[in-house]
């Protein structure tokens, strides 16, 4: 399989998680991030997690997924952004 080819067939509907740490504006800011490459996001599908301790925060989004480029870029920008801890 070539670095271009995935096992998906789009579009398709695709949950994104994100592990972070706490802080206010998270949620906003995930979403926003995601909204500049899926425009059609719909924050309404946001379910949040938080650690046992509360000091992290897992939030899941989905997103109708129109390619691989679409889902890398998302990937990246969240990466960036500084209280992303991990991304699944």
């Amino acid at each position: 399989m070539s670095e271009e080819e995935t096992l998906l067939e789009f579009p398709c509907e695709f949950p994104i998680k994100v592990m972070a740490r706490v802080h206010d504006a998270l949620e906003n800011d995930v979403i926003e991030i995601v909204k500049c490459h899926a425009p059609e996001c719909d924050a309404s599908t946001l379910q949040r997690r938080e650690s046992a301790k509360g000091n992290y925060i897992g939030l899941t989004i989905t997103i109708t997924a129109t390619s691989k480029e679409q889902l890398d870029n998302i990937y990246r920008a969240l990466h960036a952004y500084e209280h992303v801890v991990m991304l699944l």
